[in-house]
């Protein structure tokens, strides 16, 4: 990674869930498959981008490699881009043995990548935003979208909140109740830790910074009021 200016917001100091730790990246891919339909929802992904065979994709948050992995089968090139190496080297191993060539594992995010290759015709960014606050998900938004090419599309997913500010004890704790419903304790209390640690922004500021980053929504929508994705085109 990059050498850093001293003012930079430093992406790699973790906010929320230390997935540095080796035992808990081991541990990520069961934890979230109690809640999360990963082949569902990179086939959903996909779909949205409409991508090709001879298109490139980055993931900026690639995690232990899930979506890239399935994404590398439809796409001519994936960049799976992560500030984790211990996510990085758990998802190179998973794509070995698969035998996937076509991904580029990369240490980074959203304020260090530096993509030097070609622009690439998507980006796709699955619960990493959130790590940034708000001034610095602009300047991330913006990076972001100095890495497509003209045309090119960015599919965000996030926890955002489109409820109304005063509603924000009880929307939040049905957020904890529900997670805890469908996924267990554990993920409950990452909820919580979420909530306390990390910047989730409200649905009108997520707009404004998409469109101030140079991107336009071409479709979105907002799920029980702390979930959202937004399908952007370049301008």
């Amino acid at each position: 990674m990059p050498s850093r200016a001293k003012w930079l917001f430093d992406e790699t100091k973790h906010a929320g869930v230390d997935y540095s730790d080796l035992e808990l990246v081991k541990a990520y891919d069961a934890r979230h498959q109690k809640f999360r339909d990963f082949e569902k929802d990179s086939e959903a992904i996909l779909n949205r981008l409409d991508l090709g065979p001879d298109q490139t994709l980055i993931e900026m948050g690639a995690g232990t490699g899930t979506f890239a992995l399935y994404a590398a089968k439809r796409c001519k090139k994936v960049y799976a881009v992560d500030i984790s190496k211990a996510m990085l080297e758990l998802a190179a191993q998973k794509a070995q043995k698969e035998g996937l060539k076509n991904i580029d594992f990369r240490e980074g995010g959203f304020l260090t990548y530096e993509h030097a290759e070609d622009p690439a015709d998507a980006m796709v960014s699955v619960a990493v935003l959130h790590h940034l606050p708000d001034f610095w998900k602009l300047i991330g938004l913006r990076r972001a979208a100095a890495m497509l090419g003209p045309g090119g599309k960015l599919y965000l997913f996030d926890a955002v909140f489109s409820f109304e500010p005063a509603e924000y004890e009880s929307r939040l704790n049905a957020w904890i109740g529900l997670m805890e419903e469908n996924a267990g304790p554990e993920i409950a209390e990452e909820t919580s830790i979420h909530i306390r640690d990390e910047y989730s922004t409200y649905s009108w500021i997520m707009e404004e910074l998409i469109e101030r980053a140079g991107l336009t929504i071409e479709q979105y929508e907002y799920q029980d009021v702390c979930l959202a994705w937004y399908l952007c085109l370049k301008k």
